[in-house]
Formats: structure tokens, C-alpha cells, sequence
């Protein structure tokens, strides 16, 4: 398979090694939507388990996220949103004070209101703030934060299970330093939030590879091409059901490749929503692991300053091989598809391999259509202005590394909710809380021992990149 790319030249000696810089907050598989909500964020412990079973931790520099503090968040936010999102409780759901603003910020079943609403929010945005700032401050090539990538939320309103737009803030913060950044989403729904934040400016262009039609969030036409000074900033690729490798491929490369040469980006955004693969719970596309992760490979050969979030995904198993192996990808190992043995291994029966074939499902995505499709892209990439160009300005000052607070960690924060068995079900409709996996249990941080002092916290007045070096790294 072909994965090169117009390579730019790289700060690093290898031409293929690129410093990776990894977010992981230990507490994030904690938080729980609610009974039957297909929304789980207990997959990134299970993406982090597989990464640290198969060694690839000891490639990257680990952190642990500062969480992204109210006056971070309200970069993009409104006040009275930020205050409802970090007052609201599951208690206080019903009050007069919060009842009232439940219908204007769209919270409730999609969005519901769990236990630990806002922490999660912060830890989700505080890795994708934090990779920015490594980026900015040139500590890594690649910065992965798979907490991230919740790109429905909009400014006063939650929307397709995200509440805290990180993508918005982490580009927000990229644009510091860097004149033009893409973003790129490959999620199964349209990248809506994001778009609708940088619409009519060029500093931001973004891509985004969807599902169109009857589906959510049921924006994203290709016709939608952005206004005001973002007209063309903003490409749209609709795509049908039963989307394969091929088809993927055939498109993402030629249209990206163009990209780049036309608008040039100082930094790229990639938001790897994994309910594009086969067999996802919510979605209807039919991509492979490795199609899927060929969006990455092709990126990473441009050399250019890269940020890799999550997204949607909802067949938790096949999220956890997919960040797991995009991970791999990142750091330029090729894993065993034989998985080794972890704590989530009953996950992955019965045939317990990192790749899962796509299935045998009508393929709704016509050649011809595809070719159609990117013709059209291709002309409204023919009408961009070649580099944009952008004023001279005094350059804000970028988020500062905050001091280390003394912490031991081995002493763990007391679990919120769960503290019972050890077994977990599958992902079914049904779905139970996740249970014991406490943060009293090595597998809360799915690493041994050693690895826990790895990472640390940071505290200061003002959201910081955790800048927590890996201690066993070779």
C-alpha cells in the first residue's frame, strides 16, 4: 500500500520518526451516560489498555490533562452555558435554576445530564488544549488524544452526545502560533460544531468525510462551502451507505493531496470518529481498521504538525482496536494482529485479533457518483486563494506550562460510582455501568506499576499542557 505523501521536511533526523506526544486522563472510563446510552467513554480505557499490552506506550511521551478550566472552555463557549455545564448535577437536574435551560441548551436524552458531567467535559478538552500547546511549542510532531474529538457541540448548545467543543478550543489555541490550520473529520456524522465555528474565516479550513442524508445530524451538503471570507474554506464530502476501504481511499487521498498543496496548513486537526468502520452500532459505513487508519498514515507522511483526536464510535471493541492500532500507526509500528492478553480480553472473542473484516453489505456508493463527487471537490478547491494570507498582529501568548503540583500517585482518587465485580458485559443495548475498575486497580490506569509514576499532575490558574515525560521510554 502506497503511503506517500508530498513530504515536507521533518525536525526529526529519521525520516519516518516522528515524537509523539499521548493524552490519557486515568479517570475518563469512569464516567458513565446512563443506562442503555450508546455513548460509552469507558472505550478509551479499553484503547489505552490494548496500547499499553502492546508496548507501544514506551514509544510516546505520556500525559495526564490538566482539566480544561471554566474561562478555557469559554474561549468558545458562552458564560451562561460554561456556568449551567459545571453547576448542573443529576440532583440539581430539576430545580428551578437549571430546569429552565435544560430545552435552551438542548441537554437532556441525547445529552444527558451523569454524575461527574462537567470533569469529563474538562478532561476531554484539557488533552486536546494540552496537545495544542506541545504542538505550539514544537515538543511533538503527533499529539493523540483519544478523549477528544467531540466535534457536535456548539457554542450554547450540547448536541450529538458532546457537550464541550475540545476540537474548536485545541484549534483555538493552534492558531496562536500557526497562521492556517485543517481540520479533518472522517467520523460517520458530520463534523457540524466545527465547521460552523470557523465558517467565515480562512484561517481554518475544514474537511469532512460524512453520511448525508436521513441521518444526524443532517448538515454537511456539498454545497456547503463556507462564507464571507471562509468561502471554500469548508469542504464537504457526502458519502452512502456501505462506504468500503476502496471507495474511502479513492477519495480522502486525492482530495486531501490537493489540500495540502493548495491551502498549506501549518497544523492539521484530525478527528478519527470510529463509528465509520463495519459493524458499528450507530453507523452504516464499512471500513476496515486499516482503512480507516490509512487517513492517519497518509497524514503522518506530510509531516506536518498533526493533532489526532477521537470521536464517535459505539461497537466499543472495534473503537478500542481502532485507536489502538491508529496509535501504532502514529509511533510507525506494525502490531501483531494476534492480540495479546489484557484486561478486556473477553471483549474481543472469539476470534481475538486487533482487525475485524468488513461485511458482506450493498455497497450504495457508485463509482460514478464517487467520481462525480470529486470532480466537484476538486473545482472548489480550484477557486481557493493559494495560501491565504494573514495580517501581521502581535501573536497571543500561548498557554505556559504550568508548575508541577506535588502528587502522589499512589494515591488515587476514591471511585465516583463503581467499586463491585470485575466483569464487565459486552456492548449491548443493554448495557450495565461498568463495574469494577476502580481507580484503586492498576487496570483503572491499564498499566503495571511502573508506569503509573509516568504520569503527573499540573496545576496553575490558567489550562496548561501537562508536559509529563514518560519515565521508561527507551
Amino acid at each position: 500500500m502506497d503511503s506517500s505523501g508530498a513530504s515536507l521536511p521533518s525536525s526529526c533526523p529519521d525520516a519516518r520518526k516522528r515524537r509523539v506526544s499521548y493524552f490519557y486522563e486515568p479517570t475518563i472510563g469512569d464516567y458513565y451516560y446512563g443506562q442503555g446510552h450508546p455513548m460509552k467513554p469507558h472505550r478509551i480505557r479499553m484503547a489505552h489498555n490494548l496500547i499499553v499490552h502492546y508496548g507501544l506506550y514506551r514509544r510516546m511521551e505520556i500525559s495526564r490533562p490538566f482539566p480544561a478550566a471554566p474561562e478555557d472552555i469559554r474561549r468558545f463557549h458562552s458564560p451562561e452555558y460554561v456556568e449551567f455545564l459545571s453547576s448542573v448535577t443529576p440532583d440539581t437536574l430539576h430545580d428551578h435554576t437549571h430546569a429552565r435551560h435544560l430545552k435552551r441548551f438542548n441537554v437532556g436524552e441525547d445529552c444527558p445530564v451523569f454524575d461527574g458531567l462537567f470533569e469529563f467535559c474538562q478532561a476531554s478538552a484539557g488533552g486536546s488544549i494540552g496537545a495544542a500547546v506541545k504542538l505550539n511549542r514544537q515538543d511533538a510532531d503527533i499529539a493523540i488524544n483519544w478523549a477528544g474529538g467531540l466535534h457536535h457541540a456548539k457554542k450554547s448548545e450540547a448536541s450529538g452526545f458532546c457537550y464541550v467543543n475540545d476540537i474548536v478550543l485545541g484549534i483555538l489555541e493552534l492558531l496562536k502560533v500557526h497562521r492556517r490550520v485543517l481540520y479533518i473529520d472522517i467520523d460517520i456524522h458530520h463534523g457540524d460544531g466545527v465547521e460552523e465555528a470557523f465558517y467565515v474565516t480562512d484561517r481554518v479550513m475544514t474537511v469532512s468525510f460524512h453520511k448525508f442524508g436521513d441521518f444526524f445530524p443532517g448538515t454537511g451538503h456539498i454545497k456547503d462551502t463556507g462564507v464571507a471570507a471562509g468561502k471554500y474554506y469548508a469542504l464537504n464530502v457526502p458519502l452512502n451507505d456501505g462506504l468500503n476501504d476502496d471507495n474511502f481511499r479513492s477519495l480522502f487521498r486525492p482530495t486531501i493531496q490537493k489540500v495540502m498543496e493548495v491551502y498549506q496548513p501549518d497544523a492539521v486537526v484530525l478527528q478519527c470518529g470510529a463509528d465509520s468502520l463495519a459493524g458499528d452500532r450507530l453507523g452504516c459505513f464499512n471500513l476496515s481498521v486499516k482503512g480507516h487508519a490509512d487517513c492517519l498514515r497518509f497524514l503522518r507522511s506530510f509531516n506536518v504538525p498533526l493533532m489526532v483526536l477521537g470521536g464517535g464510535g459505539y461497537t466499543i471493541r472495534n473503537v478500542a482496536r481502532c485507536w489502538c492500532y491508529e496509535t501504532a500507526v502514529a509511533v510507525d509500528v506494525e502490531p501483531d494482529n494476534k492480540l495479546p492478553y489484557n484486561e478486556y480480553f473477553e471483549y474481543f472473542g472469539p476470534d481475538y485479533t486487533l482487525h475485524v473484516e468488513p461485511n458482506h453489505m450493498e455497497n450504495l456508493n457508485a463509482e460514478k457518483d464517487l467520481e462525480k463527487i470529486r470532480n466537484m471537490l476538486l473545482d472548489q478547491l480550484s477557486k481557493l486563494q493559494h495560501v491565504p494570507s494573514v495580517p501581521f498582529q502581535t501573536m497571543p501568548p500561548t498557554t505556559e506550562v504550568p508548575e508541577k503540583r506535588e502528587e502522589d500517585m499512589e494515591v488515587k482518587a476514591k471511585p465516583r460510582i463503581w467499586n463491585g465485580g470485575v466483569n464487565y458485559d459486552s456492548d449491548d443495548d443493554d448495557d450495565e455501568k461498568p463495574r469494577g475498575r476502580s481507580l484503586n486497580n492498576d487496570a483503572a490506569y491499564g498499566t503495571s506499576s511502573d508506569l503509573r509514576h509516568s504520569f503527573a499532575r499540573v496545576k496553575d490558574e490558567d489550562m496548561t499542557d501537562a508536559n509529563v515525560k514518560e519515565e521508561s521510554s527507551p
